[in-house]
């Protein structure tokens, strides 16, 4: 009997808890203990108000139903308005679904536009996530490369386009490199996009800590925004709300009623107390949310300072911003086996480019993706300083590896 793959079988396994599994029988002395650098998810609790306020939703017994399947419309509605004074455009709550998580807003978008055999533009590094759908889905993810800023650029994309593409996915503040598409790469995109008859879906996980000053693009002002631009949110980062699953797809109406097809059969809606302490936090924590964005500030400029101590040991910051940092490392073996001997050997877990690259991109094990959400200034110091005392061969150095 023919044995067929089935269409998880044909991607590969998830690389947060393949990473993980380097700490099985690995202690850590008091004196030095883990720095995880691994994953930009907040591990601490959502703000005391906002967990008073989720505390008092417990008592709502509509909290424990299905709710619209869309979303609820009052969250939809201050998604919408906040949305729109953010960007300066104007979207209605008609064109915001809500869905439970980010990953589910992507996987929810490619269903409602891709059938088996498409093609779509995913740059490189990819957010593996992003991959892992695509190729469960029988969607081919064609490699979009970026430049030496860590940028992809319309015109590397325009020559990628074929018959079968149907979208390209773009992430800014970019998970894992960090890099902000700068506005006019974007409307480059929305060109091309709109030329073509593609999707441009814009993953905004991280607006909220993007260092630019105001809206990061105009792209809802353009002419066609509404028939070529898809935009995903999540409320994971801004609240803490990781465990609640709240995410979100902005996009045309019509796309939307394809999608609610896939909520549907999928989880029906995205978890109710979620959608109201997403809706709680969008109604009174802009300034708190202000203070969080201050903090990712100034610990990316401690990783931007932190560099001093290794550049002259070979390292290079190749992309920088939200939750992560991508950096070039100097040495002769590949990322893939001197990330799990960080952990053993500096009690540093980070992981390896060749996670966000496909197999045959030797780029993968140059870099190494750090992860600061959850590490503070302090702790960052300490991280490059255990960096700046590895005495491991360097590439090109006779020693053995």
């Amino acid at each position: 009997m023919t044995r067929h793959t089935s269409r998880t079988e044909s991607t590969f396994p998830p690389p947060i808890p393949a990473a993980q599994r380097w700490l099985e029988g690995v202690t850590f002395p008091p004196e030095r203990p883990l720095i995880n650098v691994s994953q930009a998810a907040p591990v601490e609790a959502p703000p005391e108000p906002l967990r008073r306020a989720m505390a008092g939703m417990l008592d709502d017994p509509s909290t424990h139903l299905y709710g619209p399947v869309l979303g609820l419309p009052a969250l939809r509605e201050r998604l919408a308005e906040h949305w729109s004074a953010h960007y300066g455009g104007r979207i209605g709550a008609e064109s915001v679904a809500i869905t439970a998580g980010c990953n589910q807003a992507f996987a929810a978008t490619l269903a409602a536009i891709c059938t088996e055999g498409d093609e779509v533009l995913l740059p490189t590094p990819w957010y593996f996530n992003n991959k892992m759908w695509l190729d469960m889905q029988g969607v081919t993810a064609v490699p979009l490369g970026t430049d030496d800023e860590m940028i992809p650029r319309p015109e590397t994309a325009r020559a990628l386009i074929g018959p079968r593409t149907r979208a390209i996915v773009l992430v800014s503040p970019n998970n894992p490199c960090g890099t902000e598409y700068p506005a006019e790469v974007l409307h480059g995109f929305h060109d091309l996009a709109r030329e073509a008859g593609l999707k441009l879906i814009v993953d905004e996980t991280y607006k909220d800590f993007d260092s630019r000053p105001g809206a990061p693009h105009d792209l809802l002002k353009r002419e066609g925004h509404d028939e070529t631009l898809v935009q995903l949110y999540s409320f994971s980062k801004a609240y803490r709300l990781t465990g609640h699953r709240v995410g979100a797809v902005i996009g045309a109406p019509g796309l939307l009623a394809e999608i609610e097809k896939f909520q549907d059969t999928v989880q029906i809606c995205a978890p109710q107390l979620g959608q109201r302490a997403a809706l709680w936090g969008l109604e009174n924590l802009a300034q708190w949310v202000a203070g969080e964005r201050a903090e990712i500030l100034d610990r990316r400029a401690a990783i931007a300072e932190g560099m001093a101590l290794i550049e002259p040991r070979g390292w290079r910051l190749r992309g920088l911003g939200a939750f992560f940092a991508y950096l070039e490392h100097p040495f002769a073996e590949g990322a893939s086996t001197l990330a799990p001997r960080l952990v053993r050997e500096a009690g540093v877990m980070a992981l390896p480019a060749t996670m966000f690259v496909p197999e045959d991109d030797a780029s993968g094990e140059r870099c190494l993706r750090l992860a600061f959400a959850n590490v503070d200034r302090a702790t960052i110091g300490q991280l490059f300083e255990r960096l700046a005392a590895l005495d491991w061969p360097l590439a090109g150095d006779p020693r053995p590896a």
